[in-house]
């Protein structure tokens, strides 16, 4: 059977919202609050799909490649704010995730949804970030027909890169032969068609398990903390200076300290404490092992963790 727009679940109308317009402020936001809490249970459901693709990105960025999040509107700007966010949180590369949005920076600022229409774009965008085999592209479209997401996957797989369709329906009404499709089934919407309010909330959902996952499986954390910090300001001096003595068993004032000799790197200061190095000694530790600090140090106590 041929699907239309009509078919799709965001598309209809949700009976729980029905005559929502007549109703107190406080009946609105808990409609809106008890549909949000479905979100997660239908994200559990596809998880096998998003380890997948958790391990698509680890193979990616550990062959020298990169992920790139592509989509429109709502997806578009979620799949730029996920990938902004990884460099500054993890010290990574900026290109290990990037966001590319029909219609270019602009969109991410102001509604730029005619956009979407024109598949030809994201052949041209692709090119122009230099996507290649190797790497790892994410479609991101809720209700799976959006052509400029569409048209990325395509080229994605002509060029044989990795491939990732996430969308917010049972099914696309697109069809694409990515490698994955991550189909999260969040239901009608409760303003009918507005993807930008559960299927926005499940695509953020989704985004912060393949990029927070790959950082861990790549060393970027240590236990639950947070050890490839690099200060740049005065919450990251703190923040680090507390994982360091965490780890360590040093003061809070020592610990920072470390922080500062090491250059602001919280990963380089537990090495020199932990193994009694200077700062070179440390990074070359490190280098090692590819910057993984289990590597380096092993287990710690769990007392102080």
């Amino acid at each position: 059977m041929t699907l239309s727009r009509k078919d799709l679940t965001t598309e209809k109308q949700n009976p729980v919202s029905h005559k929502i317009d007549s109703r107190s402020a406080y009946e609105i936001i808990e409609i809106m609050n008890n549909q949000d809490a479905t979100i997660a249970d239908k994200v559990k459901d596809v998880l096998p799909e998003i380890s997948r693709v958790v391990d698509m990105a680890v193979t990616a960025i550990k062959n020298g490649h990169h992920v790139f999040y592509v989509g429109a509107g709502t997806s578009g700007r979620l799949g730029v704010l996920d990938a902004s966010e990884v460099p500054p949180t993890y010290s990574a590369p900026r290109n290990w995730f990037q966001g590319i949005i029909a219609g270019g920076r602009e969109a991410l600022e102001r509604s730029i949804e005619g956009a979407e229409d024109h598949p030809e774009d994201a052949i041209r965008d692709l090119k122009e970030f230099g996507v290649e085999k190797g790497d790892l592209v994410i479609g991101i479209a809720s209700s799976g027909a959006t052509p400029y997401v569409v048209s990325a996957l395509k080229y994605g797989i002509s060029i044989h890169a990795g491939t990732a369709y996430l969308i917010c329906n049972p099914t696309p009404l697109i069809p694409v032969d990515a490698d994955v499709v991550i189909a999260v089934d969040v239901g009608p919407e409760i303003v009918t068609g507005s993807t930008r309010m559960k299927s926005g909330t499940a695509t953020k959902m989704v985004l912060n398990m393949i990029s927070t996952a790959a950082m861990i499986r790549i060393g970027k954390v240590y236990s639950n903390l947070m050890v490839d910090l690099q200060v740049v300001n005065n919450k990251l001096q703190d923040r680090g200076s507390r994982i360091i003595a965490k780890m360590t068993g040093l003061s809070y004032e020592t610990a920072g300290d470390a922080l500062n000799q090491s250059g602001g790197s919280v990963k380089t200061a537990v090495v020199m404490t932990m193994k009694k190095v200077n700062r070179k000694e440390a990074k070359e530790l490190l280098d090692s092992y590819n910057g993984n600090l289990r590597g380096v140090i092993g287990d710690i106590d769990d007392t102080l963790l």
